[in-house]
């Protein structure tokens, strides 16, 4: 009986430490999820409610130091692609949604010492 204990807490272990590499968020769900914000975050105007969706939904699914310098790192490759981007807009995206994040949303943003 210790034995089989031995091995299910070494699997539930090392399903953990799996789980744990592949936690961080791809950038594909980072450009899926602002998608809807494209047109907002060039031209201004009203926050449309599935782009708040979207910051919101990565909000709640960047929980970890891994996964908010993944997603920050993946925020700052997503605006390299959008050349209307208006800085300041994306910065205060975050307020006009209702969401508070610890860091700027900015390409000046160093990535690595988010926490």
């Amino acid at each position: 009986m210790a034995l089989a204990l031995r091995f299910f807490i070494l699997f539930v272990l090392t399903v953990c430490i799996v789980a744990s590499v592949d936690a961080a968020i791809s950038c594909g769900t980072v450009a899926s999820n602002l998608a809807p914000c494209i047109n907002y975050l060039s031209k201004g105007g009203a926050v449309p409610p599935p782009c708040c969706a979207g910051v919101k939904n990565l909000n709640n699914m960047a929980q970890t130091t891994p996964d908010r310098q993944q997603a920050c790192q993946c925020l700052q490759s997503v605006a390299k692609g959008v050349s209307s981007l208006n800085p300041s807009l994306a910065s205060g995206l975050p307020g006009k949604c209702g969401v508070s994040i610890p860091y700027p949303i900015s390409m000046n943003t160093n990535c690595k010492n988010i926490k």
